[in-house]
């Protein structure tokens, strides 16, 4: 089957489970909520899909007049509080926030306890985090065309980071690696930390990291920044250019995160959630909180969610089956 074939089917899907939902009695929703909710976040404290449950949890709250209680379940990669949502009741008192290894676990783990794009009802998008492209300052480039040069010239002898297998930043260097066509060795660590440090220290020669984590580092001349990976510049980065600008198609990597809710959740309740939570990210203070983080207030309706995960998760499925990529 063609990529363009199978992105067709899941979006079929996709659109399929939305259509479901349509057909769900109104009664629960007109009554909701009446206790606390919670949202569930499938990794530890202080991760940024930690922070953007409790920066949204209570201005929600006072939207909907009930508490929110934000439950950290880490483990698996984030595979246990998601399958743990999947597999709770649907009637809006457990919901989840998610990030976009949601659509990338199930091929990188023999199981997962839950279906990208059965087992939940899309909310809502939340907010994006920017990706770059940095070497180190010993590299010799200064841009990425120069990168492209280099390691074109010199096959296998440059290395980059990654905070371990399976994880974002080694998944979008390895689609650059496919758009690219170039060979430079994954090095993958336990965590950002030790892979920062090494690329800092020259061990590694490049890697893919969140721009907020970029920012200080290039601005301390410790990294320098040779793309950004998405569809248009950082603003706080106006300066760098984009993969496309740079003459990389194709590359370009949404580190989304968004709110679900299992599936067969009410579509009145869900739509009053989406109506909340855009209101919300509405909010100047919001926006500025998250600027902090290095975020982007990013609403849409569970309709673009929807086949926004459909097209990653198609997406992802190629690009991990190609490059043969299997989680720690």
């Amino acid at each position: 089957m063609t990529f363009d074939k199978l992105l067709a089917t899941l979006r079929a899907i996709a659109c399929g489970a939305a259509a479901a939902l349509l057909t769900t009695a109104p009664a629960a929703a007109a009554s909701w909520p009446t206790r606390p909710i919670t949202i569930v976040v499938p990794y530890t404290a202080g991760t940024s899909m930690d922070t953007l449950a409790r920066i949204i949890g209570p201005k929600l709250s006072q939207k909907l007049g009930q508490p929110i209680i934000v439950e950290n379940r880490p483990g698996a990669s984030g595979n246990i509080g998601t399958g743990y949502v999947a597999h709770a009741k649907p009637d809006g008192y457990t919901l989840l926030m998610t990030v976009i290894t949601f659509v990338m676990n199930p091929q990188l783990h023999k199981s997962v306890p839950y279906d990208p794009l059965t087992s939940f009802t899309p909310i809502g998008r939340v907010a994006d985090g920017a990706l770059v492209f940095a070497v180190n300052p010993g590299f010799p480039a200064h841009t990425l065309t120069e990168a492209l040069a280099a390691f074109r010239a010199h096959p296998g002898k440059y290395a980059y980071a990654s905070p371990g297998n399976g994880t974002p930043q080694h998944l979008a260097m390895e689609l650059f690696k496919l758009h690219t066509g170039v060979d430079i060795m994954h090095v993958p660590y336990s965590g950002s930390a030790g892979a920062i440090t090494d690329l800092l220290g020259g061990q590694v020669q490049a890697m893919i990291l969140p721009a907020n984590t970029a920012l200080p580092l290039k601005q301390a001349g410790k990294v320098r920044v040779l793309a950004a990976a998405q569809q248009q510049r950082i603003p706080v980065m106006h300066d760098v250019p984009t993969l496309a600008e740079s003459g990389v198609h194709g590359a370009d990597v949404s580190l989304w995160f968004g709110m679900m809710a299992p599936a067969r959740t009410p579509t009145g309740i869900v739509e009053r959630l989406n109506h909340e939570i855009n209101q919300i990210l509405a909010m100047p203070e919001i926006k500025a909180s998250l600027d902090k983080q290095g975020l982007t207030v990013a609403p849409d309706t569970p309709k673009e969610f929807g086949a926004l995960i459909a097209s990653d998760y198609a997406r992802w499925t190629e690009v991990i089956k190609k490059a043969g990529i299997k989680a720690n």
